[in-house]
């Protein structure tokens, strides 16, 4: 301890974070790095596999997408012209001149420079490398072949190619697998959708936790070099979403330290890491993922799970409302695009709401170039004029233009559990019952056995929210009952994931949330702090951090105890001395 006080940050992270590898799974992508990573690889979260079923699914999910009802069309035309009041732009069925260059038109310079607006993606080469004759001339070359320890996962139903020199790669990973033709023979896989695992009739519990197990196990080949040989001398931090169930939090760490062979695996709380990760040990942090958004308010440095929200939409769902708002203006080309059965097209629906979508008063506006993707062939490029761009971003406050529940949520009875892994049970002691054996558990009833081995306590199951963004902030601060951390909370707002960079994001969410507050409370303050690093990788850094500071805690799980008993329950809060870890943390930031 009294060393701890003494070291210079960039020595801890240097002695310690060479060994230390985070994972920080999302819906959309997953971020993995060692400790010693500035950022961490940033990689689709998803695998595409080869496939001879007939009919091809080209998303294994596809079927469980419904079609928009007639009452939810008409609360989205309601929502637009609210917020087109609120904006001073037309509503959505003013008849608008056809020359409408000259009224007030704000051009949109992007907000990510670097993305080229202009450049279209190209199709991936599926084929192994040394069959490179038969690809297409307009494909690419992938670097993304996978290794042979990947070789178990594959499907007991998939058939090698016919005689000849054409010989496909098994499985895909990461944006390549985003960027499949559709005639090509695939299926591609989210193992995770809408903050939970991806599990249904079409998707098998077994096929999701193989998937994680393959693209995690890629990355840590491909990008980080580790093999599996090696595994034993390096220790996971997980940072799991607050969407994550407690039997989801298992199979994870089951997937970790079974699976990947890590020696030892933690797990923090993605909120509660993206407080550290800013130097924050008191705030409300919320976090705009790609298809879901969660609120918790950390106070001292620990979560406090009764002011947790979540909210059924996300980027992805703005990209989607990008796309309507176009077609509704007749602005969009007339070209078959369909994000949700072709992932090309979801890549550059991103790219264009990214670039262009703004939150501003009048109308705004921007020249761009339409990418059209038809099956195998080049892309086509339409120059068209995007409208109404500050529209989709203020879906956030108004869901019902988003149309959230686009995919109905797979039934819940899987997610059935005992212990909360991030609450309370930490400091308890469950005596283990002495007529179970401590044998390995069997891989088709993953971690299930273990877990029996421990008396039944009831949890309260996680329920989403049905409004907008500023009232759900309003509600969680309030749901804390202190009139002094709720005004602290009220100025601590941390805005995180992709969508907090959005331009004019941050003073829309201070005047709505003000608004939002109930006119009794006395609180006249809204304040979002500025972010110290990039939004998108921040609870990614604070597991870094959380890692580094709390290595050799009770809180860490050991491959062998795990595999033979499940987990030791430590004594003691992890955070019970958050405000020296905060002081570390805020030392680390600053250094």
């Amino acid at each position: 301890m009294e060393y701890l006080k003494t070291v210079v940050p960039s020595q801890l992270v240097a002695e310690r974070g060479s060994r230390l590898v985070v994972i920080n799974p999302g819906s959309a992508n997953v971020r993995i790095g060692l400790a010693t990573q500035d950022t961490p690889f940033n990689v689709p979260h998803c695998i595409a596999r080869y496939t001879t079923q007939t009919p091809k699914l080209t998303v294994q999910d596809q079927m469980l997408n419904s079609q928009v009802t007639t009452a939810q069309h008409m609360e989205r035309e309601k929502s637009y012209d609210v917020i087109a009041s609120l904006l001073k732009i037309p509503f959505l069925d003013d008849e608008v001149p056809n020359n409408s260059f000259p009224r007030k038109v704000a051009r949109v310079d992007g907000l990510n420079p670097q993305i080229g607006r202009s450049v279209a993606f190209a199709w991936t080469d599926v084929y192994e490398p040394d069959t490179k004759s038969c690809s297409a001339s307009e494909k690419c070359p992938s670097d993304g072949a996978p290794g042979q320890s990947l070789e178990k996962h594959e499907a007991s139903d998939v058939k090698e190619p016919s005689s000849g020199e054409c010989k496909f790669k098994r499985s895909i990973f990461g944006e390549e697998a985003l960027t499949i033709s559709p005639t090509d023979p695939y299926s591609l896989r989210r193992p995770i959708r809408r903050g939970h695992l991806n599990i249904s009739e079409q998707y098998p519990v077994q096929q999701v936790l193989e998937d994680l197990h393959a693209i995690w196990d890629w990355i840590l080949i491909e990008k980080l070099h580790i093999p599996q040989s090696e595994r034993n001398m390096y220790s996971a931090i997980l940072v799991l979403p607050e969407t994550f169930d407690n039997r989801e939090i298992k199979e994870t760490l089951s997937i970790v330290l079974r699976d990947l062979r890590f020696g030892s695996a933690v797990v923090h709380q993605e909120g509660l890491a993206a407080a550290f990760g800013n130097g924050l040990s008191t705030a409300c942090v919320v976090n705009v993922g790609a298809q879901v958004t969660s609120i918790i308010c950390v106070e001292d440095g620990v979560a406090l799970p009764n002011t947790e929200k979540t909210l059924p939409f996300g980027g992805e769902d703005i990209s989607r409302c990008l796309l309507w708002t176009q077609r509704h203006h007749q602005t969009w080309p007339q070209i078959r695009t369909d994000m949700l059965t072709k992932p090309i097209d979801l890549l550059m629906l991103n790219r264009l709401k990214e670039s262009y979508c703004e939150i501003k008063e009048g109308e705004v506006e921007a020249v761009a170039i339409v990418h059209s993707y038809e099956d195998g062939m080049s892309a086509g490029s339409h120059k068209t004029r995007l409208t109404a761009l500050n529209v989709p971003p203020m879906g956030l406050f108004y869901p019902m233009l988003l149309v959230p529940d686009v995919y109905p949520p797979p039934p819940r009875s899987w997610f059935h559990d005992y212990e909360d892994m991030l609450e309370d049970t930490w400091h308890m002691e469950y005596p283990r019952r002495p007529d179970v054996s401590d044998g390995l558990f069997p891989a088709f009833n993953v971690g299930l056995p273990m877990w029996e081995n421990y008396p039944v306590f009831s949890v309260k199951p996680k329920k989403e929210e049905k409004v907008g963004l500023a009232e759900a902030i309003s509600s969680s601060i309030l749901s804390t009952g202190r009139i002094d951390l709720q005004r602290k909370l009220f100025c601590s707002i941390q805005l995180i994931g992709g969508v907090a960079l959005t331009a004019g994001l941050i003073p829309a969410v201070e005047e709505r949330v003000l608004h939002a507050i109930p006119p009794n409370e006395a609180i006249d303050t809204v304040e979002v702090l500025q972010s110290r690093t990039n939004p998108t990788f921040v609870s990614w850094k604070g597991g870094v951090i959380l890692g580094i500071l709390d290595f050799g805690r009770d809180a860490w799980i050991h491959r062998e105890d795990w595999i033979r008993n499940g987990i030791h329950i430590g004594s003691g809060r992890k955070y019970k001395d958050s405000y020296y870890l905060q002081g570390q943390a805020m030392c680390y930031i600053n250094s």
